[in-house]
């Protein structure tokens, strides 16, 4: 990473840690992101406003650097699969890393989500709450029909609309490249979008305007109605339609493809997935007798005698737009993460679904534009 971005970066979260500044005392902290090149200063940042006792790398592959240098100053503990999901596992690693103090657990993917009411009646501290950054995590906590303490979600946040965006635009390219690569053009093929939020919206108004023939299948009947009043075509009936489509995007984890599903696409089907799901799963569970090769990157190809198709890796996608404007524009929801952290260390929110005030959102914003913003 440039030098002068990193100054930068360090910067902008040493301004956003000043603006929230925790009561005393301040809370602990177990923090789950990714260990890429450009996170260590959002690390600092939390690090700064909380007694920040763990960091869980997951779920894209960390940085050597990164992690490094993470190290150097906190925790960093494996985050297995089933680490955080075992009830009794959880209470036991939460109680080796804070045990008896207040903590915030800053997640990522709804990790803490099975185990959250043990961790809650049986941790000899106190979970004020957990702030939630992903799609698919807010989902998982979302889905319950009571929660044992606040959560704060920053996933649907009109601050994640430029980095959903590029995610989108990502999407879109690495499509296009796929589809000229073999000697075709995007125009007239016929896309199924699963799941109208997050970046898919934003992949389907880009799809639309290079002749893509988009259609939405949304189990949530807000998305469809979006998706309606925007001009796309609704289907019910998910699976015929997945077997009339030539591009298959999944904009959440909760859009996972079954096997028999990905048996049934059409020869030369690209399926792309948005958003990371649950348990780092893949997009699809494809059917036994697929021999799988790398196609181009980040893309590949799974065959076998008669049928053909190409996946399109999540963490490629959603990581691909890797440079500068793409890492500012990630860097307001991990403000707006610390602005929940400071939220449940004030302790007055009842055990449900919140987000983070609209002023606190209005003061990342004018934060970001003052250190990235043209003046």
């Amino acid at each position: 990473m440039d030098i002068r971005e990193r100054t930068r970066l360090d910067a902008y979260f040493a301004h956003v840690a000043r603006e929230f500044t925790m009561p005393e005392p301040p809370p602990s902290a177990v923090l789950v992101t990714p260990l890429l090149p450009e996170h260590p200063p959002f690390v600092r940042a939390v690090g700064a406003v909380s007694r920040l006792r763990a960091v869980l790398p997951g779920p894209d592959p960390a940085d050597g650097l990164a992690h490094r240098e993470v190290e150097r100053a906190f925790a960093v503990d494996e985050l297995a699969r089933d680490r955080l999901a075992d009830p009794d596992t959880a209470v036991t690693y939460l109680e080796a890393r804070a045990a008896g103090e207040r903590v915030v657990l800053l997640d990522a993917g709804g990790r803490f989500a099975p185990s959250l009411d043990a961790l809650c009646e049986r941790f000899s501290g106190t979970v004020l709450g957990v702030v939630e950054s992903t799609g698919g995590g807010h989902d998982r906590y979302a889905a319950r029909t009571a929660l044992p303490c606040p959560v704060v979600s920053v996933a649907r946040s009109p601050l994640r609309e430029p980095e959903n965006y590029l995610a989108g635009h990502s999407m879109v390219s690495s499509a296009e490249d796929l589809l000229r690569g073999r000697g075709d053009t995007p125009h007239g093929i016929r896309a199924l979008l699963l799941g109208f939020g997050g970046p898919g919206g934003h992949a389907a108004r880009l799809l639309r305007g290079r002749g893509v023939r988009v259609t939405v299948h949304d189990a949530d009947p807000v998305g469809r109605t979006r998706a309606l009043a925007q001009g796309f075509g609704v289907v019910e009936d998910r699976d015929r339609a997945l077997g009339a489509a030539g591009l298959v995007l999944c904009s959440t984890g909760a859009h996972r493809l079954g096997g028999e599903e990905a048996a049934g696409l059409r020869n030369g089907t690209l399926v792309a997935l948005l958003s990371a799901p649950e348990g780092g799963q893949g997009p699809y569970a494809p059917p036994e007798g697929y021999a799988r090769y790398g196609a181009a990157r980040h893309i590949t190809r799974y065959e076998r005698a008669g049928h053909h198709f190409y996946v399109l890796d999540a963490s490629g996608v959603t990581a691909a737009p890797r440079g500068a404007r793409a890492r500012r524009f990630r860097t307001l929801v991990q403000a707006e993460a610390i602005a929940g952290l400071r939220a449940l260390a004030r302790d007055g929110l009842e055990p449900a679904l919140h987000e983070v005030p609209a002023a606190d959102r209005a003061g990342i914003a004018g934060v970001w534009l003052y250190h990235f913003g043209d003046r």
